[in-house]
């Protein structure tokens, strides 16, 4: 709209048209009849009841909890219960039933162990064992070999068996210098256990109250009896060994000095298998093949220089006679060594008589040219290093002149007899060589 002077004029308000149409706007109104007001005795009676309305929550609620106490308490006795009942069902419990032998191999993880235990019926379950031996640095660190054991033993008194040296059976431990028989000094009449005898004692076990060894005389027999492919005898030896016919000496060498592991319950011709096999991969190991080759010499020939080597001397002094061995044998000389008089005697370290080396053996290296037919003892790992390594000299003699073990090497024999007279009055020697 436009008012006089042409000027728009502002719109009224709808609502105040609608105001001065219809008039003022309705306001709400009261429905029912009019509210009257509670009297005091009303509103006590009110109260009381929200007061028993809230007395009625608070023991509901407290019932409630209570019942969850006692259904987590109720849960806490069974579960405990069952978890006891599940721990003797995953256990053995007593002192077993049987004595056994188990293996421990190398490299065996704690698991591994308690999958050979439970595979023997020792403990229930792996778990046992594992949970058992957690933090036992016995059982961590244990060392391959045979154990003693008994069948169903709580897993607890299994890792306490492992860890007790006692346990352990079929340990076998060979000196160097040994040889398959005793031996007896003729001076003091000491006898030095041979490998024969070694061994039956590492294979002695008792099971039950039952004590049992492969005896001395089984390993003889199988020495002599069993053919060399059962015996894993080396190629480069079989020939020497073979001619050797059934003596049981034809092994000497064969069964390297160090530390083995014998089942106790083997018979004699797997022990002696177990032993050749691994001395053989000791040998090749050492690099005794390659070093043959280059001396242009047969393994087995470089094994009876080490072992003469070994019997003749200090380890001071293994160069050097290996050496006079070489020397004396590139001149075709007798090597006339008291030690292989004494081999088959089973004798070691006394003096030889003159009927001593006129015996006819097939070690006498006063009667024979060459080398004896078999070693004479186990070399060592320095022996077998002189045999393969000589010191360089000219020397074709040696004798020790003191009880220090000193000993004089030389090229000139009238010096060597002089040499001889010196350990006559130093009282090592009673007779010349």
């Amino acid at each position: 709209m436009f008012d006089r002077r042409g000027r728009t004029r502002a719109e009224p308000r709808r609502d105040r048209q609608r105001g001065e149409a219809g008039g003022a706007r309705a306001e709400p109104q009261a429905v029912g009849p009019p509210r009257r007001g509670q009297s005091r005795t009303e509103r006590l009676r009110a109260e009381r009841c929200r007061r028993r309305r809230r007395r009625r929550r608070r023991m509901a609620h407290g019932f409630a909890a209570s019942l969850l106490v006692v259904v987590v308490v109720a849960a806490v006795f069974v579960g405990s219960k069952l978890w006891h009942s599940f721990g003797r069902q995953n256990d053995y419990a007593g002192s077993g039933k049987k004595d056994l032998v188990i293996q421990v191999h190398a490299g065996d993880s704690t698991t591994a162990i308690g999958e050979t235990l439970h595979n023997y019926d020792v403990v229930r379950t792996v778990n046992a064992f594992v949970e058992a031996a957690q933090g036992n640095d016995a059982i961590s660190s244990i060392q391959p070999g045979y154990y003693r054991l008994r069948t169903e033993i709580p897993a607890s008194s299994a890792v306490k068996r492992l860890a007790d040296p006692e346990s352990r059976v079929g340990k076998l431990v060979i000196p160097e210098g040994e040889q398959l028989d005793d031996t007896t000094d003729a001076k003091t009449n000491a006898t030095t256990p041979g490998i024969f005898t070694m061994i039956s004692k590492a294979t002695c076990v008792d099971l039950d109250g039952d004590k049992h060894c492969v005896s001395g005389a089984e390993l003889r027999t199988a020495a002599e009896k069993t053919p060399l492919a059962s015996l894993s005898v080396p190629a480069w030896a079989i020939e020497p060994v073979t001619r050797m016919g059934d003596d049981h000496r034809r092994l000497e060498g064969l069964i390297a000095p160090g530390t083995f592991n014998v089942n106790p319950s083997s018979s004699a011709r797997t022990i002696l298998e177990t032993l050749i096999s691994a001395s053989t991969q000791q040998y090749v190991k050492k690099g005794l093949l390659d070093t043959a080759t280059a001396m242009n010499m047969s393994p087995y020939n470089v094994l009876v220089v080490a072992s003469l080597v070994q019997r003749e001397s200090k380890p001071q002094d293994f160069p050097k006679v290996a050496r006079v061995i070489y020397n004396r044998l590139a001149e075709h000389r007798t090597l006339e060594f008291d030690s292989t008089v004494n081999y088959p005697l089973d004798r070691r370290e006394v003096a030889t008589t003159d009927a001593d080396r006129e015996q006819q053996t097939p070690w006498n290296t006063y009667v024979s040219e060459w080398l004896p037919a078999t070693p004479i003892c186990s070399p060592g790992t320095d022996a077998l290093k002189a045999a393969e390594h000589p010191e360089p000299g000219d020397w074709l003699y040696f004798v020790t002149i003191d009880a220090q073990g000193t000993t004089l090497f030389t090229r000139d024999y009238q010096q060597h007899l002089a040499n001889i007279e010196l350990a006559k009055r130093n009282g090592v020697l009673d007779s010349a060589r």
